[in-house]
Parts: structure tokens; C-alpha cells; sequence
């Protein structure tokens, strides 16, 4: 029973960790070197402090390096959190795991990859694993007061009786199969509930911290945002439509690689066929300019897309965090589209949820701009919000945490030292990275953020009914023993006794895979909200 108990707990880890993939098999490997007009592929360790190098368009940045281009577009979103791509100008830093934009760019090594930003999370992640304590089991923390209660009752039985059959009366039904079954029992039936809602728990370790959780840390982007850009409204100044302005700043944009041209294209595209340009020319870090039926169009920054926009009465002032992307005809400024990084519809209700779970405090640790945290924080409720974080920051962070155990919850590169340091660390898997879904304790292979409430109910569940499985062993084995030191119940008769008690325990321990009322309300409350979440576009 000893064996069997923890072969069963074993095999619900291993069978759990089996589903997920290898860390951070993105890491950057090779490098350009350029030498006398050459470009030669080395092995990113052999790149120097000073070597220039060649970064193909879409490539990851091998090395922490200074930009030598003119301009570049990288998206940092892996390390920073930031959905927008960046726009840099020679001269500036880049950091590696970064990825180039659409146009090759050279840069000079500042750092060799063993001291580049994409090492030091990596090491960042391993350090925080190495630091976690072991998980003590459950049974063992019961057996040792177990085992001494029964060994008092039993020699007591001998001394008074006079018998050392009493002895063994006693023993037979002490047994501690309860204590060793009882917790692995409890544990895989949580853990394979939680594999069936999409949950992956990679130990039964982690099952407990769950259940503790006092403070609930979100990254932003990706997490309680879509991660994914989406036109929030557009604005006309020259008398067109909306529908009118878009059509047209799509068509503009219409064989643009970049994220706010493609965000541009995507919902035009909703309404209707977008027109082809009759010619098109994106300007680095500027915008585009476009013929689009004998129009000069430009769509971009302000000053790039009009000559002089003097007096033309340009709508409201965009919100905190919005990206504003300006259409001008003929040198005339006439209208402008306003984008974001749209939060979950579920976020609000899912934090709410959070907190009716027994979470007093809710924390969002991104390393977005200040403006844009607090635009996100103040739209869903969040208690304590940290802006500009690296992965250095954001480990620090949760470290300082006043209410503990921490759950951090995350889906980047730039997450994943976090999540290994947090007392939980729970991946957005479904579109996460490998090194975050590597590092953390938990990933939730749905692109579903409801799924945290009930992860926090599962493991409230799961270790109650755990302790109630234990606790129903231990009464019954002690009861059996005081019979058992009486001499009315035969040793054999002891030993079928103690078979049902192991019986009982099991079967109420397999309870663990069955949801809580609470549980079942917050699925039911998803499953009706969530055919009617439709993304749209607000247009004023």
C-alpha cells in the first residue's frame, strides 16, 4: 500500500509534466558576422564585444547589441511585454531575444551571449527553480503523530491486559494506509480534473501552494489583454465616413507588414473588400505613401502624413495607451484611427471571480508604459499596478510580496523567470512561450483567462478533501484501535476492518474530481457568457 501510494502520485506528476515541451527552444543560435564586405553564420557564443552584425528581417537579435541602420522596427514583446512594436534609430540599444521587423539591420555586439539579456533569463529561471524548497508530503506530516498514538494505545493495551495479543490487536487496524493513499488519491483526481479543463499541474506540490494563494500577480499583454492590436475607433475631419477613412487607410496599408497597418487592413476587411493601391512605398519609422484612386494617400505620424494641420479640429484626445495612426490626402490631414491592445471582455469578471475565491489582492507587473498599465488597471479593477518592469523587476517584485504565497500568471519570454520564482507560476499556453510554459507550475492550454478562478478553486478543493480523506482514516483507525485494545474484536476481524477504513478513505478522496458548487457556477456563468463575446470595432 506504502508503494502503491506512491507509485500513484509519481505517475499523476510524470503524466502531467509528459504534455509539455522542452525550455526555450527559441533561443538564438547563429549570428551574422560581417568582415571585408562578407557575411559569414557563426555560433552565437563566438560573437565579441564589437563584432558587426547582419540580422535578417524576422530574425531573433543574437547578442545584446547597438543599432548601426538608420532605423529599426523590433518587436521586444518576448522580453519587455510591450504588444507595439518599437521603432529605434541608430544608435540605440537592442536587447537579444528581440525580433527584427521586415528589413535587415546591422548592429555591433555590446555583449557576448553569455552576458546578453536572453542568458540572464535564462539563468534567472534555473536560479529560481534550484531555490524553491522541496514539497513535503502531506501523509508524512500525519504518519510520525500517527504512528506514535498507535504504539501508545497498543503497549497501554499489553500493560493492562497483560497480553501481547492486545498488541497486536491494535496494530493490525493501524495501519497508516489511509495517511499514504488518501493524498495521492486526492491529488490525481485534482490534477486529471484539472488536465480535462484544460489545466496542466505539473506536481502535486503545487496543488497545495494553489490553495493558499493569497496574492494573484497578472502580466498584462497577452494575459489581460489580447495581445493582438485592434482599431478602437476612427475620426474623420474633412467630411468622409468612417467606413469611408478606414477603406482608405487600409488600402494604403494594404501590403504593409507591420502590426498596425495589418490591424488596419484586418477590420476594413470586415465590411467589404479593401482597394488595391496603384502604388504604395512604406517610409521607415514614417508611415506609408500610397496612390489610391489619383489620391496621394499617407497614412502614419502626424507630421509625415500632413504639410500643416493648423486649425483642423482633430476629435478628442486619445486615451492613455492608445496608438494613433494619422491618414492625410494630398498634404491635408483628414481623419485619424485610434488602436489598442483590447482587454479580454472575460477580465473584469474573472478578477471579480478571483477575489470571491478567497484572494484579498490582485497585482499587474508589466513592462508596458505607465499610461497604458493604468488605462488597462483602472478599465478592470486591479489592486496594485507596476509599470516598466524587465524581468530583473518583476522577480524582485513578486520576491517583495508582502501577502504570500504568490500566484504569477504570464505568457512571455520576459515572464519566465518570474513564473519560476512565484510560489505559483501559471502559463497562458495556448499562445505562450516555450520558456514560459517551461518555468511555470501550472499551464492553462486554453487561450481561456476564466480558467484562474477555477484553478484556485480546484486546489481549495482538492486539499480539503485531501485533509478530509486523512482525517476520516485517522478517526476510524483510532476507534478501531480502542476496540482492538479491549480484546472484543479478533485480530482477523481487525484486519477486514482496516481494509474498509482504506475503502472509505479512497472513495472519499476520489471526490477531488468532482467540482465544488462554486466551481460548477463559474463554468456554467462562462459557458452563457461566452457565446455572446463578439470582437468588435467602437467607431465615433
Amino acid at each position: 500500500m506504502l508503494t502503491g501510494g506512491e507509485a500513484l502520485e509519481d505517475y499523476a506528476e510524470a503524466r502531467a509534466g509528459s504534455e509539455l515541451t522542452s525550455l526555450l527552444e527559441g533561443a538564438p543560435t547563429v549570428a551574422y558576422r560581417m568582415e571585408s564586405g562578407d557575411v559569414t553564420p557563426i555560433p552565437v557564443e563566438d560573437v565579441e564585444i564589437g563584432d558587426r552584425l547582419l540580422v535578417r528581417p524576422h530574425d531573433t537579435i543574437p547578442v545584446d547589441c547597438r543599432l548601426s541602420s538608420a532605423t529599426a522596427v523590433i518587436d521586444e514583446s518576448s522580453l519587455t511585454g510591450e504588444s507595439l512594436p518599437v521603432e529605434h534609430v541608430e544608435g540605440d540599444s537592442l536587447l537579444s531575444g528581440s525580433l527584427n521587423g521586415n528589413a535587415a539591420i546591422e548592429v555591433v555586439a555590446t555583449a557576448d551571449a553569455s552576458a546578453s539579456q536572453y542568458q540572464r533569463i535564462i539563468e534567472l529561471v534555473q536560479e529560481a527553480q534550484d531555490s524553491k524548497a522541496p514539497f513535503v508530503r502531506l501523509a508524512d506530516r500525519v504518519a510520525v503523530p500517527f504512528t506514535l498514538i498507535a504504539l501508545v494505545i497498543a503497549g497501554a493495551a499489553w500493560m493492562i491486559a497483560g497480553d501481547p495479543m492486545r498488541f497486536a490487536q491494535v496494530l493490525v487496524v493501524a495501519t497508516p494506509c489511509p495517511l499514504i493513499i488518501a493524498a495521492p488519491v486526492a491529488f490525481m483526481a485534482g490534477m486529471s480534473r484539472a488536465a480535462r479543463g484544460g489545466m496542466i499541474v505539473k506536481n502535486a506540490g503545487t496543488i497545495e501552494q494553489v490553495s493558499k494563494v493569497r496574492t494573484v500577480a497578472f502580466d498584462k499583454t497577452g494575459t489581460l489583454t489580447r495581445g493582438v492590436l485592434e482599431v478602437s475607433a476612427v475620426h474623420c475631419f474633412a467630411g468622409h465616413t468612417e467606413q469611408e477613412m478606414l477603406r482608405l487607410a487600409a488600402s494604403a496599408e494594404l501590403h504593409s507588414s507591420h502590426p498596425l497597418g495589418e490591424a488596419i487592413v484586418a477590420t476594413a476587411r470586415r465590411d467589404g473588400d479593401v482597394p488595391v493601391p496603384s502604388s504604395a512605398q512604406e517610409v521607415p519609422a514614417q508611415g506609408v505613401s500610397a496612390v489610391v484612386g489619383g489620391a496621394h494617400v499617407r497614412v502614419g505620424k502626424r507630421a509625415f502624413v500632413a504639410d500643416d494641420s493648423g486649425g483642423v479640429d482633430t476629435g478628442p484626445e486619445p486615451d492613455a495607451g492608445y496608438t494613433v495612426i494619422w491618414i492625410g490626402i494630398d498634404g491635408i490631414l483628414v481623419g485619424r484611427v485610434d488602436l489598442s491592445d483590447p482587454i479580454r471582455p472575460e477580465t473584469r469578471a474573472t478578477l471579480t471571480a478571483v477575489h470571491q475565491a478567497g484572494v484579498p489582492t490582485t497585482a499587474m507587473l508589466t513592462g508596458d508604459a505607465e499610461d497604458t498599465a493604468n488605462r488597462v488597471a483602472a478599465a478592470i479593477g486591479i489592486d496594485d499596478v507596476r509599470a516598466g518592469l524587465l524581468p530583473e523587476d518583476k522577480v524582485n517584485a513578486v520576491s517583495t510580496m508582502p501577502n504570500r504565497p504568490v500566484m504569477m500568471v504570464g505568457d512571455g519570454v520576459n515572464d519566465a523567470p518570474v513564473l519560476a520564482v512565484a510560489d505559483v507560476g501559471v502559463a497562458m499556453g495556448a499562445r505562450g512561450s516555450t520558456a514560459a510554459v517551461e518555468s511555470a507550475d501550472v499551464v492553462i492550454m486554453l487561450d481561456d483567462f476564466a480558467r484562474i478562478p477555477r484553478l484556485l478553486l480546484l486546489g481549495q478543493r482538492t486539499m480539503k478533501i485531501a485533509w478530509q480523506a486523512i482525517l476520516i482514516g485517522v478517526i476510524f483507525s483510532v476507534v478501531l484501535m480502542l476496540i482492538g485494545a479491549t480484546g472484543v474484536m479478533p485480530a482477523f476481524v481487525g484486519a477486514w476492518m482496516q481494509e474498509l477504513v482504506d475503502l472509505a478513505c479512497i472513495l472519499w478522496a476520489l471526490l477531488a474530481a468532482r467540482p465544488s458548487r462554486q466551481e460548477k457556477e463559474l463554468i456554467a456563468m462562462s459557458q452563457a457568457e461566452r457565446p455572446r463575446v463578439e470582437v468588435g470595432v467602437a467607431i465615433s
